[in-house]
């Protein structure tokens, strides 16, 4: 008997490596603006708020409104168009999500990325495995809030006591306390293990078996 019946997977750093491309995204637009360039490291602990909270992030310290929304204009219809250039699934993840699916567990994805965004990204790399997929829109709260969680519960008929969150970040982290389900913390992601830690959550898995293995209660 499975510990648990739904898997909530987090989309970038857990299930896609999005990282490389979002980094361009980023640097397209700082050199449009004239402002200088972020690291892929650096970039790699702005993500996790949503779009507008990373493009904030790398502007400089004191940029004003008026061009924070400038910057976000060049962003979005670049990042729309070049989503997919080096973007992939991590090494095992399609695998673990079917080896899921095989055994009776229901899959959603929830990510502060722009709804259409993600919702292609699903349907173009798990094809027809995630039951129900979550992103950012107009009128739901973004992650830490639980709200896009409970929306994907409802959808799904299922109970928070029957779910566990997957991510790879403290947005993840406490994404899952606010939503009240268990939560697996993977390290290949956008955070280190050492990060992880210091936050205080309770199961660190290293591979997509491991986390096979917990969702199954084995």
């Amino acid at each position: 008997m499975p510990k648990y019946k739904i898997a909530v997977f987090d989309m970038d750093g857990t299930i896609l490596n999005t990282l490389d491309d979002m980094t361009v995204a980023c640097n397209y637009t700082l050199d449009r603006m004239g402002m200088p360039q972020r690291t892929i490291d650096e970039v790699r602990m702005f993500v996790g708020n949503g779009i507008p909270k990373l493009v904030e992030r790398i502007a400089p310290a004191g940029t004003d409104a008026e061009t924070l929304k400038e910057m976000l204009d060049i962003f979005m219809p670049f990042y729309s168009a070049h989503s997919m250039d080096k973007t992939g699934p991590y090494a095992g993840i399609p695998e673990l999500l079917k080896r899921l699916k095989d055994n009776g567990i229901r899959l959603a994805c929830v990510s502060n990325k722009a709804d259409a965004a993600m919702r292609k990204l699903c349907d173009v790399f798990f094809t027809g495995l995630f039951d129900d997929a979550e992103g950012e829109r107009a009128g739901v709260n973004k992650k830490p809030a639980p709200d896009m969680v409970w929306a994907a519960l409802d959808k799904m008929g299922a109970r928070k006591e029957d779910a566990v969150y997957i991510g790879d970040s403290n947005v993840d982290y406490e994404t899952a306390v606010n939503s009240g389900l268990d939560c697996i913390s993977v390290t290949w992601g956008f955070r280190t293990r050492e990060f992880l830690e210091k936050l205080g959550t309770k199961c660190i898995v290293d591979t997509p078996d491991e986390v096979f293995e917990v969702i199954m209660g084995r």
